[in-house]
């Protein structure tokens, strides 16, 4: 045996040994972040994609979703008593019929019905970008509807939208207005 041969040899063991240890730790750490996308990708949907595009990169889609997801888990939200859900029920059916004589304004009902309702339920009131993620954590199948909805008032106050795409914006408003008027059980 050469002299310092077995220390060479424990030397390499050690090596050898942290190296695996990183490789197991960086194996771990890929498949936590595979499953945190899986996860957010999931529950966002169409959502995950939008903020992807937008911010350019899946790193900082996630990170904004995650941060969404924890500022609305402060939230309040509160599903409504049967009486309140029978009032805006009812303001619906009245600005639906309403439509056919004054479809610009009913676009406007629309969307401040959909906006007291988010307010009652317990959802903040900043501005519609704000709204909207703060939508899509608990409802993202919809929020596209409000995005809809939303271009389509705004194309609407520069005077270019006409009627049918006034149809559009109520119909999108409807289905956020379902998603939201969730009723409280009574006891």
């Amino acid at each position: 045996m050469i002299a310092g041969q077995p220390r060479q040899n424990r030397t390499w063991i050690i090596l050898a040994g942290v190296v695996v240890l990183a490789l197991i730790a960086l194996g771990i750490w890929f498949f936590y972040h595979k499953k945190q996308s899986h996860r957010l990708q999931e529950r966002f949907g169409p959502e995950y994609d939008r903020s992807v595009d937008e911010l350019g990169s899946r790193t900082k889609a996630e990170s904004e979703l995650k941060a969404r997801e924890k500022r609305v888990e402060h939230f309040n939200i509160v599903p409504l008593a049967p009486s309140e859900a029978a009032r805006f029920s009812e303001a619906w059916k009245v600005l639906q019929g309403r439509f056919v004589d004054d479809p610009k304004n009913a676009v406007v009902q629309a969307d401040q019905l959909v906006r007291e309702l988010m307010l009652k339920r317990g959802y903040p009131m900043g501005d519609f970008e704000r709204r909207a993620a703060d939508i899509s954590v608990d409802h993202p199948a919809v929020v596209e509807h409000y995005r809809a909805a939303q271009a389509i008032a705004v194309r609407d106050g520069r005077g270019e939208a006409d009627t049918e795409e006034l149809r559009k914006a109520v119909v999108h408003y409807r289905a956020l207005f379902d998603e939201l008027l969730e009723v409280r059980e009574v006891k």
